[in-house]
Order: structure tokens, then sequence, then C-alpha cells
């Protein structure tokens, strides 16, 4: 049975739909609501308030004044309708003049209407307007009531923005200095851009807001929560939520929202009171919003902000809007936005329009962070706040160096903004001059730069940065971009065009690493619920019982580096036998080719990825097998400290240059050195300058890093004196200081390493 609010509501919107189905103008039609509003609510005043041009202007009346008409403005955060339209939020005053904004307008004739209540009208999020009734006699409004001005107030936004009565680009949370806001974040991958603001899951704009057939909308609401409780429940059995990495009490928290029966019957609610299915989730979703503005304790907050999250979910359903922003296009320069992505949703951007990322959830080492890092896109992480703060096409400046995205900047902002872009600019091309420079350091120890890649335009970067080669080329990212699995005859055109583009210069090659944050959706590999994905069927382990994806892959690279030499190392070996099945299975189909007589490689060098401890307990049994040892420090970091890289509160947790990882990679690089095994690092360790000193100071001579971070590094190693920095490097490890990074900054700086 309908309840009161519904009834009342309805009541109102019976009329408005005649309203707005006429022919008159907005005006006319303004004029008739208000006059709909106070005859149903018995009210002896209704106004309505509109933003333009930046102030709440007074558009249309019954009981105030009709002379102060287009003529009582109050700027956002001024008087009682300005403090409403600020804080998106609702008054409810039995003495209006009571209230510390309360400002008095002599015009509207207000002095003897004691009682006042108001609404936002709202959309997008943004508060566009305002509702309110007043009346003589002193008294608060029934919940009845203001449930019903918020419901009409929903209906108003449709007419009022249809009829383009109102401003379209301040935001209800803009600030008094004309709406700059400033947000902060973890520096996930360092650089400048400025665009507008895209998000990976548009919000859904309800054009239709009354219904037409209540029963109807009801059974959408009905069958849409069905579909989403199903996703929910597949997403907890999987113990992962699509490609984001999210945690179990997050999915718990998800689950129990979901099949909470008092938010689906306040949807239900909304619905009796002649709302569609799209403008009854967005009401119950208002009022949640409301809710989270007052919330004072950060983890209540979280819980409603991951309820807002699944109304989202929840609309998207109803709607059938269920694209992503790289489905529907970008605009010319966009910064997009996402509680969190994978790798393979990223790569679906195109990059020429895609100028920076940001994330609600992130992570240094999370693979859409190596992503983005080779495409070359700024992204900051860990930003609070960015669904309430900005708004689709918003004006966004994003200085990751700072660790800031600056919404709807002011001129002075944009001012310096641009100064200090014009500085880094500078920077680069300091950089760019050294491209042909060799990176040698002051003593003459030659070490040797790559790059890593996984795209064939990731191969222009060779002649860009100067670097000796292509140290890991991540062989998955054309299955991550790819909508069917990549055919053998795909793969090798791949690898020879790679092999073609570098030249004379290296190009290893890493064999697939798929499976946890890398899932590929044509290819079901979630045979069991794994907890730890990261540490579950992935990489070399999914190969190997998999034998037919890799024997395909083995082909392609042998086929494809026909006549050159070959380079190919396998992905999270954890003991010496998994290397030796690798290379047997590619040794086959070399076989099977030379029955064949087909063109072979002049040369294979096979290698190991260190990325699981236990191989370095076995490294005197692995290294003579081998020819060249690379360090995964990404996964080596989370498995040394049992830290999942996707965990957005274990981000910033653990250093690279703590003792016990440096200490660790120390001990692989003598183990290396004994057997005259080249060894490299080709994680993000070795390209943050810092770090990367500290690596060659443990006798690290060959680094595969971004393109981007060529550069600093050739700048940093130019500038430095191994001789000098080795035994300072084993003295902080022998005897650890209290802070290692604060003690090797220390000494680049006095030793005038370039390290900024």
């Amino acid at each position: 049975m309908p309840t009161a609010s519904a009834t009342s509501a309805r009541e109102i919107l019976t009329g408005l739909h005649d309203v707005m189905a006429s022919r008159a103008g907005a005006q006319a039609k303004l004029n008739k609501v208000v006059k709909i509003i106070a005859e149903a609510m018995r009210s002896e005043v209704c106004s309505i308030y509109l933003l333009r041009d930046g102030v709440l202007e007074l558009f249309a009346t019954l009981g105030l004044n009709q002379s102060a008409v287009h003529v009582t403005k109050l700027a956002m955060g001024e008087g009682l309708v300005g403090t409403i339209a600020e804080q998106v939020g609702i008054l409810n005053l039995d003495e209006a003049t009571r209230h510390p904004e309360f400002a008095y307008r002599p015009e509207t004739g207000e002095d003897m209407f004691h009682s006042f209540a108001g609404v936002p009208i709202v959309r997008r999020e943004r508060a566009i307007g305002v509702l309110c009734v007043q009346h003589a006699d002193p008294r608060a409004y029934d919940d009845v009531e203001i449930e019903a001005l918020q419901t009409v107030a929903m209906v108003l936004s449709e007419l009022i923005a249809g009829a383009g009565l109102v401003d379209k680009n301040v935001s209800a949370t803009a600030v008094r200095d004309g709406g700059t806001a400033r947000l902060s974040g973890l520096k996930l991958v360092v650089g400048m851009a400025r665009g507008c603001a895209v998000y990976h899951q548009p919000r859904v704009l309800i054009e239709h807001t009354v219904a037409e057939d209540t029963e109807a909308e009801r059974h959408r609401v009905y069958s849409a929560f069905r579909k989403m409780r199903e996703q929910i429940d597949t997403m907890t059995s999987l113990a992962e939520f699509g490609t984001a990495g999210e945690h179990h009490e997050i999915l718990e928290t998800y689950k129990m929202f979901a099949y909470d029966e008092g938010w689906s019957r306040r949807i239900n609610d909304a619905i009796d009171s002649g709302l569609t299915a799209e403008a009854a989730i967005e009401r119950v979703q208002q009022r949640t919003r409301m809710r989270m503005r007052e919330i004072q304790d950060p983890l209540l907050a979280e819980r409603m902000h991951d309820l807002d999250d699944l109304a989202n979910r929840l609309l998207r359903i109803v709607s059938g809007q269920l694209g992503t922003a790289a489905q529907m296009g970008l605009p010319h320069e966009a910064i997009l936005i996402a509680r969190n992505l994978g790798p393979a949703e990223l790569l679906e951007y195109d990059r020429r329009k895609l100028k920076g990322v940001i994330l609600e959830e992130g992570s240094l080492t999370a693979h859409v962070t190596i992503v983005a890092r080779a495409m070359g896109v700024p992204m900051l992480g860990r930003v609070a706040d960015v669904r309430r703060v900005i708004g689709e096409g918003d004006p966004l400046l994003l200085d990751v160096s700072d660790g800031v995205a600056w919404v709807r900047p002011s001129g002075p902002i944009e001012d310096a903004f641009e100064a200090k872009l014009m500085v880094s600019q500078k920077r680069r091309a300091e950089f760019a001059a050294l491209r042909d420079q060799p990176p040698i350091t002051k003593d003459g120890v030659r070490i040797s730069v790559m790059v890593n890649a996984g795209l064939r335009d990731d191969v222009a970067a060779l002649n860009v940065t100067g670097a000796d080669g292509i140290g890991l080329f991540r062989t998955e990212f054309q299955f991550l971009v790819s909508a069917t699995l990549p055919g053998r005859e795909s793969q090798q055109r791949l690898y020879r065009s790679v092999l073609e583009a570098a030249g004379d210069k290296p190009v290893i090659f890493r064999t697939v690493d798929i499976g946890g944050d890398k899932a590929l959706p044509y290819l079901n590999v979630a045979e069991a619920t794994e907890e730890n994905p990261a540490m579950g069927w992935r990489a070399l382990r999914l190969s190997l019982d998999r034998d037919v994806l890799m024997k395909a892959q083995a082909r392609a690279l042998l086929e494809a580096a026909a006549g050159r030499e070959l380079n190919v190392m396998f992905p999270m070996i954890s003991e010496p036998w998994e290397f030796d099945e690798a290379k047997a299975l590619v040794e086959s189909q070399l076989k099977w080719m030379s029955r064949h007589r087909k063109l072979l490689p002049s040369h294979i060098r096979y290698g190991a990825m260190l990325e699981v401890p236990s191989l370095a307990e076995t490294l005197d049994i692995l290294l003579p097998r081998i020819d060249f040892l690379s360090i995964g420090t990404n996964d080596l970091t989370q498995f040394l400290f049992a830290a999942d890289r996707s965990n957005p509160r274990l981000a910033e947790r653990y250093d690279w240059l703590s003792p016990a990882i440096l200490r660790f990679l120390r001990r692989i690089v003598r183990a290396a050195a004994e057997h005259e095994v080249p060894v490299a690092v080709c994680g993000e360790m070795g390209g943050r300058t810092l770090e990367a000193m500290a690596l060659i100071g443990i006798g690290i001579n060959r680094l595969s890093i971004t393109p981007v971070a060529v550069g600093p590094i050739k700048a940093m190693i130019r500038s430095l004196d191994r001789a000098r920095l080795s035994p300072a490097v084993h003295h902080f490890l022998d005897h650890p200081p209290g802070d290692m990074r604060a003690a090797l900054t220390e000494w680049a700086e006095t030793h005038e390493v370039s390290i900024g």
C-alpha cells in the first residue's frame, strides 16, 4: 500500500504531468508548478530559485511579491536558499529567522512567514535550483511533506534542464572562490595532463521521471534487482570483483546492500509516488548522498560510498546503459575517472585522446599502473571524494608529480600549471638530448638501459629514448586488447614486426603472463575459486597446464625470429623443473620446425624471471641452465612482504628501499655473478632514480624500465661514481639506518647525483 508521502507526491505529480505536456513556455509552466505544489501542500508560499550566471534567481513564486521574480538573487552559500544549494541538503525550520544563514530580502514581502522548508533541485549530482515552501505559522514540516518536495524537485529538474533555464557547468560542491577544488592522491604514474573529466562508467542521465504505468516500473526494478544480485553472488563466489581486484569485505558489503529489504522498499515507495524506475533509484540515491555529506565516521562513510556505487550499478542495469566510456568514445582530451580498472579495460581506450587517469583506489605495482606507465598516461590513485567533487565534463589539471588534481581550476592555478609544464617540457628536452649519450658512470661502468614494451607502437621508444633494446616485451598485452584468442599467425606477425622495428637491438620476449588481475573474458581460467589470484593459477603455471596455448606461442616466436637471435624468458617460475618443462616445450616446437625444414632462429637464449622468492633458494640448480636472469620486483615485493599489490590499504606500506628487499636482491646478484649469468631488473623499481642508484650499488648492470624513465635514469647514471657508491650501499645494508630512503637521498645529494 502506498505511504502517505507517496500519496502526497503522486497528487502533485499528476498535476505536473499535464503542465509538462502542455505547449506553454517555461516561465508559464513554472508559474503553474508553484501553484500546484502550494495547493497540494496547503502552503501559503511556494517558490522556485534557479541557478543562472552563478547565482540563484527567484524564478517563480506563489505567495511572495511577484515584483521580486527575476530580481531577488542569492549567491551560492548565501541565505537559506544558497545554503541548500551549496550543501545539496535540506532545511526544515519552524522559525527561519533564527537560522544563522538567514538573509532578509525586503522586496519579497516574506516578513509574515515564519516556517520554511527547502530542498535542492538536483541534476547530475549538482544543485541547479531550490524548491521551497513557507507558512505564516511557526511549525516544522512533516517527513511526509519533505519527501513529497524531494520527489517533486526531481521531476522539476527534468523540466528545468530541458528548457535550458540554468547554468550547465557550475558544481553544487563548488567553493566560494569560484568553484576550484583540490584533490590529492597517491603518485602512480608521474606526469602532467589537462583535459575534461570522463567517468569510466558514466552516470545514467535520467530523461523521464514521471511514470506512465506504475506496475510496469515496479516490475523493471524487481528484474534489475534480481540481475544485480546474481552478479554480486557470482563475484563473491569467485572472490574477486571483475578485473579490479576488489576485496572480500567490500563484496560482503555489496551483498548486504543488494539484499537489503529496506533499500528496495524505499525504491518501491518512490515508484508508488509516480516516478519511473530510474527516477526512483536516483531519488533514493540522492537521499543517500545527503546522508553521506553529514557522516563524520570514515568507515561508515566508506560503506555509504559502497551503497552509492551499487545504486549506480542498479541504475545502469535498469536503464540498459551498461557500456563504458571506451565503447562510447572519448572527447579529444579526456582524463578518465574510475574506482579501479583492470589492465584490459585501460587498453580499450584511444591513447591519442586519453591524457590521464584518476582512480579512487590503485597501487604502485598493480598491473593497470604498469600498463598506464607503458602507455605514458599519468595516473593518480587513492583519490577520495571523486564522485562528490568531480562532475562529468569538468575541466581538470592533473599534476601527479605533486600528487594533486585541480578541478575547475582558476586562472592563477592554470597559469602556475602552464609554467610548471613548460619547466617539465624543458627538463624532458634535456633528457632527450641524452638520447645518443651512453649510460656510463663517471668511473666508466657501462649500464645497460632497456625499455619495457607490450605493443607494436611501443617499439618507437627505442629511437626516441636511445635505449639499448627491449628488456621485457609483455606478450600478454596482445591477448588483453584482443576480443578473441589471438591465433598463431597473428602472434607471429606481431613478434616479427617488433623484431624488425628493433633492428639490431635485442628484444626479450616474456611468454604470456595471464590470470590474476589480467583475466581474459574469452579464456575461462577461473576453474576454481581463488582467494588470492596473484598467487594462484597464472603465468607459467597456466601455460604449462594448457600447453596448446604455449605451443602456439612458442611456434609463433620461433617463426618470427627466423634467421635472427631469439631471447625468450618464462615468468613466475617457482622451482627449476618449471623452467625445464617450459624450455622443453619450446625445444619440441623447434624440432618440429627442423623436421619440416622451416627456417629457424640463428640462436636461442633462454631466461627466467625471478618473482617468486622460493626460486632464490635453488639458484645453484637453475643458474647453470639459463642464459640470463631477470628480476621482476613488482611481484617479488608483494610475495616477500605478503602484501597484495591490489590492496589499496597496502599501497604505500612497504618501500622498495627496505633493507629486506635490497639484501634479498644483493644475494641474487652475488649468486648470478658466481655463475657468470647476467642479471637484470625489469620491475618498476628500476625506473625510479633513487631506487636504480641503489640497484647499481649492489651490482646490477642491466635495467629494463618504462620509456619515460630512460632520460632521468641516464642522467642519474652519468652523474654517478659507482666506485664510491658501492661501498656506501653495502655499508647501509650491513648496518641499516633507521630510514634507508633518507640515507640514500642524503648520499646522492652530497655526491651531486641527479635524482630529481
